[in-house]
């Protein structure tokens, strides 16, 4: 949005004049620049998530296909490292490409890489799902904003808002309270709280359920490159469903038995939902 007042970006500190394009978050309260995702690495942890304009849908590809998981987060990755090597150039000239090949990304942009990666390498799971009842919705946008769903699952039971993450550190869950005090869960991984991470994904769900109300939908927290322990390890906290690529396969698979019209309900998300 352009911002009505000047504000400061909360991640580099950099004075954001009235009138400028920069992502405000209604949360928190706070604005960041375009240059700076909210977090390394935390890439469309909410629907309050703002992508730059320059992230816009590339060609005509049919809503129904089933779409390029992290696609628009590749892209935006693309278009930061071209503008970080001009800047690069730019400021030395002839010795450009050397500093160029010197210069270490940008952490604010290496963590676009990250999160594409991620939602690549989960695509390409859930992928060879299709053959066994499932549609699969890669990179689909929210309507009316500039933020995405990873991944989208339809099988014969419902559907699967499935948020994919590629951090590192063993995903746990802290439970506090219970009897005499008010029961809170927490989700970590490592020693970092993720616990917005489910109240994002509560936010897609909402979404998603207001264009398709008569169909069950659950939702799941896909870490990647996480310290799961060999045996077990995953849960669900509030309902939602927090996993690792192979443990999310098996429990889509389990969904095979259900009355959900798989191709009617696939359509209807996707003319709705369009890829990013």
């Amino acid at each position: 949005m352009r911002l009505r007042y000047a504000g400061r970006c909360r991640v580099c500190g950099t004075s954001i004049p009235a009138g400028t394009k920069a992502v405000y978050e209604s949360e928190t309260k706070t604005v960041h620049c375009l240059e700076c995702p909210p977090e390394p690495g935390e890439l469309n942890a909410s629907p309050d998530l703002v992508l730059p304009p320059e992230d816009a849908p590339s060609g005509e590809a049919s809503p129904t296909e089933p779409g390029v998981a992290g696609a628009s987060a590749r892209r935006e990755y693309e278009r930061r490292k071209a503008k970080d090597e001009q800047r690069l150039r730019e400021k030395w000239g002839r010795l450009g490409g050397l500093a160029v090949a010197l210069s270490e990304e940008r952490q604010s942009t290496k963590a676009w890489e990250t999160g594409a990666v991620g939602e690549e390498r989960l695509g390409a799971r859930l992928d060879s799902l299709t053959g066994q009842g499932i549609a699969l919705l890669h990179d689909r946008r929210i309507p009316g904003s500039k933020a995405n769903i990873d991944h989208i699952a339809i099988t014969p039971s419902g559907i699967w808002v499935i948020d994919a993450k590629r951090y590192r550190g063993r995903p746990e869950l802290k439970v506090e309270g219970g009897l005499l005090r008010p029961r809170t869960e927490t989700l970590l991984v490592g020693r970092r709280d993720c616990t917005k991470l489910v109240d994002g994904m509560f936010k897609q769900i909402e979404i998603l359920r207001a264009h398709v109300p008569a169909v069950a939908i659950t939702g799941a927290l896909c870490f990647i490159e996480a310290d799961w322990p060999l045996i077990g390890g995953f849960f669900a906290t509030r309902g939602v469903h927090v996993v690792s690529p192979r443990r999310l396969a098996t429990l889509l698979a389990r969904e095979a038995a259900g009355e959900v019209d798989v191709a009617k309900v696939r359509d209807a998300v996707a003319s709705v939902f369009k890829p990013a």
